[in-house]
């Protein structure tokens, strides 16, 4: 099964966030819970958890702005 990692909203306002740095790498085995990236929008930067277990595939880089949404990485979990 595959979890799909999408840039979250965050607030009414915000439309897009850019990945300011993934704290994983890619094809790293991951725990639910732990902070995978950090996002930051005009207003706020926030650590964002993985949703679940597995190994990771990334699908963005840092430094790179995405609407909200996006599917930036993906988790393939079992």
């Amino acid at each position: 099964m595959t979890e799909q990692i999408r840039i979250p909203k965050l607030g009414v306002s915000v439309t897009e966030a850019t990945i300011t740095e993934w704290l994983v790498a890619d094809g790293d085995q991951v725990e639910a819970g732990a902070v995978l990236y950090v996002i930051a929008t005009d207003k706020v930067e926030n650590e964002i958890e993985s949703p679940a277990t597995g190994r990771i595939r990334l699908l963005a880089e840092e430094d790179t702005t995405h609407p909200v949404g996006t599917v930036i990485a993906e988790i393939t979990t079992g």
